[in-house]
Order: C-alpha cells, then structure tokens, then sequence
C-alpha cells in the first residue's frame, strides 16, 4: 500500500463502513416489536434485542456469548429438547413454529412461541439459526384480531364499513354491498352522496362527530335511501341501526385518526312492526277517549263533533260532515255540510248553521263517490307547485292547505246518512289503507250519532 493510500475497511456490501452498519443493524433489532435472537452454528448466542430483554429480564450483555439456553432462560431438564428443535431450522426448510417455556431473569416463567429459520452463509450453507419469538397470549390476542377482522368482512350478518379521513369507504363487506345495492369494490373512494339519498347528511354527520370526539355511547338508529336502479329498496326508505367506532393506527405516538368503523343492521321491518303497534295503541286509546267525552254530550250533534275532535289528533288536519239532503232526488243526491273544523288554522270541530244549503260539490267528487259507493275514497292533489294545489283543493270546496282528503261513508242501520271527509295538508304523508280502516271506526260512531240526532230531530 502506497503512502497516498488508505485503507478502506471491511466491504460489508452496502458501500457503508462495518461500524456503522453494526449500528444499522443494532437499531433495527431494537426496534423491533417482536423479541429476537440469533445463534451461531455452535448454538452460541450472537445477537439479543430490548424486546427480548422486555419479556425475560436478560439483557443483550448478559445473553450475548451463552452457550444455547440451559441453566438460565430454560430449566436445564428442558434445555437439551429445546436447543435441538431451535437447532433443528438449520437443515429444515422454512420456517419452524414451536411453543416452549422460558425463564426470566427473576425465575418466572413464561410461554413462547417461536418462529426459526436458518442463516445462511456466503458460501450458501447454514451459518446459525435466528429466532423471533413473543408470549403466546400476545400471539393469540393477534390472532384473534385477524381472525375478527376476516369474520367480519366475509361472514358477518351485518354490514361493517370502514370509512377514511375523507368520509368516503375504504373497506365494505359483503353484507353492507348487499344492503347498499352495489359491489364491494365499486363503493370505495366514492362519496357517500353517489350511494344514498335521504339520511347522508345524518350519516355524515355521524362520521365527523366521531372523528373528532369519539364513538357515541349508544347506537343511533338512522333512516336512509339508497341511491341506484339496480338496489330493490332505491325508492323506500331503510331503517339502519348503527354503531360507530373511531380507528386509530396503534403504531403513532400520538392517536392518529384512521377513519370510522360503521357497523349497522336493517331493522326496517322492526321498527315499522313498533310504530304501526303504538300507532294502533294510539288510536285505540283516541277511540276510548272519545266514546267516553261522547256519553257526556247533552245532544247527539255534539257527541258527533267530540268523536271527530279525537280523530282529528295526530291523524288529520281538517274534518268535514256532509250529509245527504233528504229533498233531493235519488238520481242527483246532494251533500249539505252540517260540521267542519275552523279552514284557517287547526280547531275543534263545529257545527255549522241550519240553512241547509247544499255544497257546491263537482260531478266525480271524491264526497259523492263515496256516497254513492259506499266505500272509502282517497284522494291526492299530487303537484309540486304549492299555487297548483291550492288550486285543486279550491275547486273541491276544501281548505287551501289541503293536499290528502279520505273521504269516508256515514252509514246507520243499513242506511247511508253522509261523508265524513278527513284532509291533510302538504307537511303530511297521503292516506294509506291503515288509515282509512281507522277512518272507518270513526265514521260508525260519528254515524251513530247522527242517526239518533235525526232521530230526535224528526229530520
């Protein structure tokens, strides 16, 4: 070597000196989460990191240089049955997975398992065995996590979501793509917008409360559409039970939010099996109420009128009596209004004056349909525009805030004495057929008591 020379030091084949890849190699072995040593093919001890350290007590200085394990990580009995099934990775292929005892420094014992393979030489052949090992329990706890995970995005009976940071999924399971109408893959990335209709702001909603302050203490149950001609339930609306948990990468310092677990359940057909029954405990209560307040009236009209103020609560905004004039022809009958709750503003229902004079009703009115089916008819303005309503309630003699009428028959001893007519304005669902039958409950009695008015009457 020249006096200009130098020499360069050991080539370990990374263009870095030797020292500073031992310290490469030093931090990497720290910083491992698994604990890991090294032997040579003699059995001795050539590596040891902090958490091996953490789980037996023995640190690097005192590991380091020990022939195999006897008499100080393992009871010597067990030491020559441990040394050879460590060993033994050095002539087997792959990796070799074996549950044994060890010894901490402080004479306990602890449960391993172990994952060994060879080290090979340059020369190709076994140069020593490394070791990774971690108490079993940790590993089992790991197990199980994974094998949660995979349950629930393959097998689960409800839907789990996994949404980012940007509210969008990240990961879908089956079931969830089943209930949102679409495939699993399809959904990620896309905004929640191109999947639901109704209840995405609600869900959204959902999302950044628990981003940035946690999940709720209970599940919260929420009503949705779903968007797309190919999912059967795109123009209904589903009741979604769900849940949330905040993700939160378990490898930061500091909890860093990954995005949101959403689990739900379609509980549709639950929930509205529990309306419809409070809806009927309701109503069978208004109709014991009713027939109560109604025995109390001095005059039938009046016990008539207290039977629609009841009906009236929760089901309707307006109510009409009409009933048929008796001087008119059969051929062409005609309805006089006798009792209607106030057109401006919600109020009890009155009587109207004794003049008698018949209502202005159109050929085809859905009142004289229903008179002369004696059937219950139902009936919808079905615009958009709130003038072009008005309009239609208007011309059927109506309030002009009525968008839904059910028009109901009043019969009494086999004989049809009227319509009363129910009306709901545009902020209200349209009449459905549970309401008509309830509607139909009310009518007898309103009818019953406007036989006996009649009656007493002599009209």
């Amino acid at each position: 070597m020249g006096p200009g020379d130098h020499d360069p030091g050991p080539d370990d084949g990374t263009g870095r000196d030797g020292p500073a890849s031992d310290d490469l190699l030093a931090a990497l072995l720290d910083g491992m989460d698994a604990a890991l040593c090294a032997f040579d093919a003699d059995g001795v001890v050539t590596h040891w990191n902090r958490e091996a350290e953490r789980i037996l007590g023995w640190t690097a200085a005192e590991a380091v240089g020990r022939q195999g394990f006897a008499g100080w990580a393992v009871r010597t009995a067990d030491a020559a049955g441990v040394e050879e099934r460590l060993l033994s990775a050095m002539t087997a292929p792959g990796r070799q997975v074996h549950e044994f005892a060890l010894l901490t420094k402080d004479g306990g014992r602890v449960l391993v398992r172990t994952q060994s393979a060879a080290v090979r030489g340059p020369d190709g052949k076994p140069a020593g065995v490394y070791c990774a090992f971690s108490e079993v329990h940790t590993q089992i706890d790991l197990e199980r996590s994974i094998a949660l995970s995979e349950a629930l995005f393959e097998d689960a009976s409800w839907g789990v979501v996994l949404v980012d940071a940007d509210l969008r999924p990240a990961v879908v399971n089956a079931h969830a793509a089943r209930l949102l109408g679409t495939g699993r893959t399809t959904l990620l990335g896309r905004p929640l917008g191109e999947l639901l209709g109704h209840g995405v702001e609600e869900l959204e909603s959902a999302f950044a409360h628990v981003l940035a302050e946690g999940a709720p203490p209970a599940p919260a149950e929420l009503w949705v559409s779903v968007r797309g001609d190919e999912s059967p339930s795109a123009d209904q609306r589903r009741c979604w039970r769900s849940g949330f948990l905040r993700l939160a990468s378990p490898l930061a310092e500091e909890p860093v939010p990954l995005g949101v677990g959403w689990l739900f359940q379609d509980i549709t057909e639950a929930k509205l099996a529990e309306q419809e029954a409070a809806q009927l405990r309701f109503r069978g209560n208004q109709l014991h109420r009713a027939a109560r307040a109604a025995a109390e009236c001095e005059s039938p009209m009046e016990a008539a009128t207290v039977h629609l103020d009841f009906a009236l609560a929760g089901f309707a905004d307006h109510a009409l009596i009409d009933v048929l004039d008796p001087a008119a022809a059969p051929e062409t009958p005609r309805l006089v209004r006798v009792a209607a709750s106030p057109a401006e503003a919600p109020g009890p229902v009155v009587q109207m004056d004794k003049a008698g004079l018949p209502v202005r009703y159109a050929e085809g009115h859905p009142a004289l349909q229903c008179a002369a089916r004696t059937g219950s008819v139902r009936a919808s303005a079905g615009v958009a525009s709130a003038t072009a309503a008005e309009e239609w309630a208007t011309t059927r003699r109506w309030p002009r805030d009525a968008n839904h009428a059910l028009c109901v028959v009043l019969r009494s001893r086999g004989v049809t004495l009227g319509v009363v007519t129910f009306l709901r304005g545009a902020s209200r669902t349209a009449f459905e057929r549970t309401d008509a039958v309830y509607a139909e409950s009310v009518a007898t009695r309103v009818a019953a008591a406007l036989d006996l008015a009649q009656a007493v009457t002599g009209g």
